[in-house]
């Protein structure tokens, strides 16, 4: 059973009644959901997820203690404590404060100020721009099961897309980066005799591109050790994964060093052509520093468009 499906079956069976029982004056008032880190969030859980933070639980979401008080608090967090240790299989953990960071009672304002800094979810230009967007994957990711009054899920929406100027920004500063690592930087390393920093550039270029791909499709990237995963289930340039993955993966090896600046340039060419289908840029070449160039130049706010084209990287 994955994840979030464990998470609701308990809630359902064990957490629902748990609140209507003990707590029907707020049971209304209390987000109940599974989301922020862990794979099991992204839904991308699997048999060796279990192995750590892997657990029948979800999460009681709070509004401020203008509106449930640290005693009602408490006496929820008791609640939760007390419910069944094991179910489906599965062992809940004996954690301390009760749930822990990932399970059980939290404040929303707590919740969302550890993710992006902003308790109601408004963020400025400056925020947008260099909160990790794994943090913002994971303010938004999982599952709500119930939010009655919606004061939870309305942060979440403020927060489920970015800015379309920022992603511009984000996008400008990317695909610059993919132009001087790859384009430029790749081969010149090798012509120096410097495999290891050819390797970086290799690395620095899939790392751009990757980011580059959620950028066009619209989605917050996850943490690295899941990108590659997500990057397989994109619609758009969903088969990049593939040679990005073996651009990392393979020596730069003569006999190979050609291959790999030929899956550059390869890769470039689609980046190029995804930018072009959704009129992002107005270049016409396969340099990737001037469609970076281009894009910055339809940001249309002037404050961010004349920020640093890397500002946003």
């Amino acid at each position: 059973m994955k994840g979030l499906e464990l998470s609701k079956a308990f809630y359902e069976q064990y957490g629902r009644p748990m609140l209507h029982e003990q707590f029907a004056d707020y049971e209304e008032l209390i987000a109940v959901a599974l989301c922020g880190s862990g794979s099991e969030c992204f839904g991308f859980d699997d048999d060796v997820s279990t192995d750590h933070d892997f657990e029948p639980g979800f999460c009681l979401f709070l509004p401020g203690e203008d509106v449930i008080d640290r005693r009602t608090a408490f006496l929820l967090e008791r609640a939760y404590a007390k419910l069944p240790k094991e179910f489906e299989g599965f062992r809940r953990s004996l954690m301390s404060p009760v749930g822990g960071n990932r399970h059980g009672v939290m404040r929303m304002d707590d919740f969302f100020l550890q993710k992006v800094g902003a308790a109601d979810g408004v963020l400025c230009a400056e925020q947008w721009l260099t909160i990790p967007e794994f943090y913002l994957a994971e303010a938004t990711n999982g599952a709500v099961f119930r939010d009655d009054c919606g004061a939870f899920s309305a942060i979440r929406e403020k927060l489920s897309a970015m800015p379309e100027d920022i992603r511009r920004k984000k996008l400008a500063g990317e695909l610059l980066t993919m132009a001087q690592s790859g384009q430029y930087n790749y081969n010149r390393c090798l012509r120096h005799g410097e495999t290891g920093a050819a390797q970086m550039a290799a690395f620095e270029f899939v790392k751009a591109a990757i980011h580059t791909v959620f950028l066009l499709n619209k989605t917050y990237m996850p943490y690295y050790k899941w990108q590659f995963r997500a990057l397989r289930a994109l619609p758009v340039l969903s088969g990049l994964a593939d040679p990005l993955e073996f651009l990392l993966t393979t020596e730069n090896s003569d006999d190979l060093r050609e291959t790999k600046y030929g899956i550059i340039e390869d890769i470039a060419g689609m980046v190029i052509e995804a930018l072009q289908t959704q009129a992002l840029t107005k270049a016409i070449c396969g340099d990737l520093e001037k469609h970076a160039y281009s894009v910055n130049d339809t940001v249309a706010n002037a404050t961010v468009r004349n920020l640093h084209i890397l500002a946003g990287v």
